[in-house]
């Protein structure tokens, strides 16, 4: 499951006479393509997962949505913040966006997964849910200065254990909802027979990701050439920390040791699991910002408008799944889907991987249109609302 970064409004220029880091929607827009994989996935039947190589990693490289859009709605945060000079309407921004996002995961998107408004099963607090509540926290941190507010993310992750050892002191009422939190054991329901609200990203350590992100963002204000070895320096850092930790807790097993190895703990996110993917990942940026030709062009396009790729892109795949279905008349219709993104189909029945990645680039190449096209809407708008979208 993936999620979606914030965009930074109605960006023009970091400070005078910088322009845009374009390298930021790039990487960005790499990532929203990866998520798409995993949402078809979910349409597919295709499980999260093995059995065999191909399906693992089709698995695997989704995972590097989440971490990095988490971290760059914070660096787009800091940069935003800098733009305009006022830190009271940046931490306005923050919370009224932050909201926004927690109100669209409980209707629109919830609405787009399942195309139905049931909610006597289950209510999903799913990554826009965490993203939305990440950026009204933000939106207190930012009037400390960034190296500390990067300083406080970074310990959250770190020290996230402990979140868990808070929850398992409480009493049980208490526990559910520290769910909300950081997982407790204890399921969350909305009153005695309510549903159960099911939480796939808790605040912990997705806050702590996001607040480093924030105080990323500093460095980005060095010039070019000293921000881009900075970032190598790190990101090379991030990535063998995670290959020497990895080595050591390698648990054992049968399958090869570098599945295991890149078979790292996702929910809750462990620090093995954030190091692997933003590590490799802010390696790439000073690249995506020299980047240029066709295909950097269409990712920097989903990267300027991400929440509109968000919105746009679930009831899409939902659509041309259904439709993939009824050409292939295996007995699947939408019923299968009244759970999603939780789907359960027979293994005789799920797509190979080669339709999976085919019904995949159709949908990327419908969103690039309408993507292209809300773009220079929103480029040539000087409407406040188009900031949330």
């Amino acid at each position: 499951m993936a999620a979606v970064a914030l965009d930074e409004g109605t960006p023009g220029r970091v400070t005078p006479g910088r322009p845009r880091l374009t390298g930021i929607d790039v990487l960005r827009g790499l990532v929203m393509v990866l998520m798409a994989i995993d949402h078809v996935r979910v349409y597919s039947g295709v499980p999260a997962g093995g059995p065999s190589l191909g399906v693992f990693f089709t698995r695997w490289v989704t995972h590097f949505c989440a971490p990095v859009f988490v971290f760059l709605a914070g660096t787009s945060a800091f940069l935003y913040g800098r733009r305009i000079g006022d830190k009271g309407r940046l931490a306005r921004y923050l919370a009224t966006r932050g909201l926004l996002l927690v109100l669209l995961e409980l209707t629109v998107i919830r609405a787009s997964w399942t195309f139905g408004v049931d909610y006597s099963s289950f209510v999903l607090a799913g990554v826009i849910w965490m993203l939305g509540w990440c950026m009204v926290l933000l939106a207190g941190l930012v009037w400390l200065p960034p190296p500390v507010v990067g300083g406080i993310g970074v310990a959250i992750v770190l020290f996230q254990p402990v979140f868990g050892l808070a929850g398992s002191a409480m009493p049980d009422a208490l526990r559910a909802w520290w769910e909300l939190v950081y997982p407790s054991g204890v399921e969350l329901r909305l009153g005695a027979s309510g549903p159960q609200v099911t939480v796939l990203y808790s605040l912990v350590p997705w806050i702590g990701v996001m607040a480093g992100g924030y105080g990323f963002g500093a460095i980005l204000e060095r010039p070019p050439e000293r921000w881009r070895r900075l970032v190598l320096v790190l990101a090379v850092s991030a990535t063998v920390l995670f290959v020497a930790i990895a080595l050591v807790l390698l648990p054992p097993g049968d399958e090869p040791a570098y599945l295991r190895l890149l078979n790292q703990r996702k929910y809750p996110a462990s620090v093995p699991f954030l190091l692997m993917t933003l590590g490799p990942a802010l390696a790439l940026l000073p690249l995506a910002d020299r980047a240029r030709g066709p295909i950097a062009g269409v990712l920097e396009t989903f990267g300027r408008v991400p929440f509109f790729f968000y919105l746009l892109h679930i009831p899409l795949i939902h659509a041309i799944a259904l439709l993939v279905w009824r050409i292939r008349d295996v007995g699947i219709d939408d019923g299968a889907f009244k759970s999603a993104p939780y789907v359960r189909i027979p293994d005789p029945q799920r797509w190979n991987l080669p339709l999976l990645y085919l019904v995949w680039a159709i949908a990327v190449a419908i969103l690039y249109v309408a993507c292209r096209w809300y773009a220079s809407v929103k480029a040539r708008s000087a409407s406040p609302w188009l900031r949330y979208l």
